[in-house]
């Protein structure tokens, strides 16, 4: 962290957000909550949903290139795990805009968007150390517009309007969201099972 100004920013715009994240052990007050909001933020929308993503695409980038399917399968489980941490985070952060608006004003989605501006920038110049030595096919061009428009999600999820108005230029990160179907005779699945639906026995034999 320390020998890598690129990757030395990216951890401190992460201690600098969430910095107050371990002196809240109660949300009593109204200022208390709205921190712990804007960490929460800085935890769904930045780093899992920011930061994460675009390492993501990277690895998905090669797999459409035919290249390094093992390291894309194993990839498959961190991406799962990360976007049900991420849908959980925003649950949070919905239910709580509904519960008490006013924890969320005007003043906390400025700092928010900026806060998104700011992750946008750390993970630029990390993908500018990424593809310095070039990658056919894969500009720091694209990489920008990538940013933007997930930067452009992670405001919607969060109450904000889009800023950037930025398309993906990156169609196997849209794939990427379809539920894979695996042969468990070839390769070991690795789908989460969807959550039971209806009465559940459990007096059952089984």
């Amino acid at each position: 962290v320390e020998n890598i100004p690129s990757i030395k920013a990216k951890a401190d715009f992460c201690f600098r957000w969430i910095d107050s994240i371990q002196s809240l052990d109660r949300l009593q007050t109204a200022a208390d909550r709205r921190r712990f909001l804007l960490n929460l933020a800085c935890f769904a929308a930045c780093i899992e949903g920011l930061f994460f993503f675009a390492a993501f695409a990277y690895v998905y980038y090669l797999r459409s290139r035919g290249l390094l399917h093992g390291l894309a399968s194993g990839t498959n489980w961190v991406f799962r795990d990360e976007s049900a941490h991420m849908a959980f985070a925003m649950e949070v952060l919905r239910s709580t805009r509904e519960e008490e608006p006013d924890l969320c004003d005007a003043a906390w989605a400025a700092e928010v968007d900026r806060m998104l501006d700011e992750a946008v920038a750390v993970e630029l110049a990390f993908a500018e150390d990424v593809l310095a030595g070039g990658m056919a096919g894969l500009s720091l061009k694209d990489m920008r517009e990538y940013l933007d428009f997930v930067a452009d999600q992670r405001r919607v999820q969060l109450g904000l309007m889009a800023k950037t108005g930025a398309r993906n230029p990156f169609p196997f990160m849209d794939l990427q969201d379809v539920q894979e179907l695996t042969n468990f005779f070839e390769r070991r699945v690795s789908a989460y099972q969807v959550g039971v639906e209806g009465e559940v026995a459990f007096d059952a034999a089984f």
